[in-house]
């Protein structure tokens, strides 16, 4: 009897501890405007939860962007931002200050999205030049379109579960104001292939891609980042139903792509 017992003494922390999350990511949104980002926030909040606990790491989300200063971050291995990004001065430099110490993010979609003048226009240098390297957004496709894309780099962490080439979710495809491919420190996972175009449906014609080089998902080398230009669901406009036409998370490509990302930035 002392023997079993002493075998639960024994073995029991060493359970806790192999339950306990190997790192802590906070999903920061907004979640108000577009009827097809509002969709995709919830379907992303929900489905990083489930995806939490099938990997062994622990996710929170919130709106409330006054969360991005020093303390509430030192808390999380990986930030995202699911939908924009900090406006206030305060928050900004916070957020620079927490990557440039070795923390990890990852964005989606509209969350680089940046244009003078606009509601969002780019009054934040290092997160637009520096960072992400895009600069300002330039355009985009329209209706959200399923694309072809193709592998740019292997081998690597958030790629290595994919195919050379494969067909992704539904999307509204941007385009950005520098060619990525020009940077020594931007690293392209991702891009439009060829076998896409034309890709769109517009109607105006310039919402649809006849040719061109299109990056989708990369990665900065200066810090630990990646963005992913996925994240807006197909909505039901024009039959004003806003009925969701389409999920992200329902390609399973897409579904394996993230969590292997996830592990990447958050096992240091």
């Amino acid at each position: 009897m002392f023997r079993v017992l002493l075998f639960f003494i024994l073995i029991s922390p060493l359970a806790a501890l192999s339950q306990q999350p190997a790192f802590n990511v906070i999903g920061f949104y907004t979640g108000i405007n577009d009827r097809a980002h509002v969709s995709y926030v919830q379907e992303a909040n929900r489905w990083l939860a489930e995806t939490a606990a099938k990997h062994n790491f622990h996710y929170d989300a919130t709106n409330d962007w006054r969360n991005m200063n020093p303390q509430f971050l030192s808390r999380y291995q990986v930030v995202l931002f699911l939908d924009t990004r900090p406006d206030s001065a305060d928050q900004r430099k916070a957020f620079e200050q927490y990557m440039e110490n070795g923390g990890a993010w990852i964005g989606f979609h509209f969350s680089a999205f940046a244009l003078t003048p606009s509601g969002y226009p780019q009054n934040w240098d290092w997160y637009h030049e520096r960072f992400l390297g895009a600069g300002q957004y330039k355009g985009n496709t329209w209706r959200p379109t399923s694309a072809v894309l193709k592998v740019e780099n292997r081998p690597h962490p958030v790629t290595q579960h994919l195919p050379d080439t494969f067909r992704s979710a539904p999307n509204e495809w941007y385009s950005w104001q520098h060619d990525l491919r020009d940077s020594a420190h931007i690293r392209i996972l991702l891009s439009i292939d060829k076998s896409s175009f034309p890709l769109g449906t517009g109607p105006k014609q310039w919402e649809i891609w006849h040719s061109g080089y299109y990056p989708v998902v990369w990665t900065n080398t200066r810090y630990r980042m990646l963005y992913v230009n996925m994240g807006h669901n197909d909505i039901d406009y024009e039959g004003k139903t806003n009925r969701e036409l389409s999920l992200t998370f329902a390609n399973v490509l897409q579904q394996r792509m993230v969590p292997d990302a996830l592990l990447w930035l958050g096992k240091k």
